[in-house]
């Protein structure tokens, strides 16, 4: 099947404690490009993601956006240090003898000294993260490839069509090149009745001068080329994904020819034929350059 290089993908997953989205969008590109914005935290996880993608695209500039929510980022540990209070208590009680002072230490106190209290943020659930990132981000992908498809379809549509036409403009020319040999001639034996003032001619000069005339605008393999690479493309659109670079050299090449059957038209229907032929052909190359 037919995949475009624009699409879309979002997907959200969430358990208890945690949320991530992801969310792609892409346009034209000759290469693969993924372009990947997400939070810092996630930052170690971006090689993985970029190994998922390119399972899923070939060509194309895509951006993706990933952002999280994580319900225990402000769930701490408070740890109390037993054995340094109890150094803390025992020095201060020692002090108070040493200097006779009274003692009057309470834990409210206490418990501002350095290291009695401390408190120490939660692990980072590595694992949990990359479980929940990589749904997400097979969700997004799955759903960026669908529009892809849903759009490369269209555009099939829309190049087949083109394609039946530019195929009637071949055959119009080629059924014009006859007629145009022969109203040469025509045009040439009147011509030279008048310079010779008689009905006595040559009809051997007029054969000879009415193939050069022939030859000279000759587009029978022109012609036969342009079917072939009407008929390849069709082909071609035929065969499904990574089919782009394919369709945009077959276009170059009806261009080539269209170019030569223009240089060639010594006749104003076939110069417009040609032209329309050559039109048509620009619409096509604009629009494989949407496909993947």
């Amino acid at each position: 099947m037919i995949k475009s290089m624009t699409g879309f993908g979002r997907c959200e997953k969430v358990n208890e404690t945690q949320k991530v989205t992801v969310e792609m969008k892409s346009v034209n590109h000759r290469y693969l490009d993924i372009g990947i914005k997400m939070p810092k935290k996630l930052n170690f996880f971006e090689h993985a993601v970029r190994t998922l993608l390119k399972d899923y695209i070939q060509r194309g500039k895509v951006d993706v956006f990933i952002t999280y929510e994580d319900c225990t980022e402000n769930q701490v540990l408070l740890k109390y240090n037993e054995f340094l209070a109890g150094e803390y208590v025992r020095y201060a009680r020692r002090m108070a003898e040493d200097f006779e002072l009274p003692f009057n230490l309470g834990a409210a106190e206490l418990s501002r000294y350095p290291e009695i209290l401390t408190m120490e943020n939660q692990e980072q659930d590595d694992e949990g993260w990359w479980k929940l990132l990589e749904q997400a981000v097979l969700g997004a992908a799955e759903q960026f490839v669908a529009a892809r498809i849903q759009e490369g379809e269209r555009l099939r549509d829309d190049l087949f069509g083109k394609l039946e036409t530019m195929s009637g403009y071949v055959e119009q020319i080629e059924q014009r090149s006859p007629q145009i040999i022969k109203e040469y001639r025509s045009r040439l034996t009147e011509k030279v009745q008048e310079l010779l003032e008689s009905t006595q001619i040559d009809e051997n000069k007029i054969l000879a001068e009415t193939a050069i005339f022939a030859d000279k605008i000759c587009t029978d393999e022109e012609i036969v080329r342009l079917k072939t690479h009407i008929s390849n493309m069709k082909e071609t659109l035929k065969q499904g994904a990574g089919i782009g670079r394919k369709l945009d050299f077959i276009a170059q090449e009806m261009n080539r020819e269209a170019n030569t059957i223009l240089s060639k038209a010594n006749d104003m229907e076939v110069s417009e034929l040609a032209i329309d032929l050559k039109t048509d052909i620009e619409k096509v190359r604009e629009q494989i350059q949407n496909i993947e």
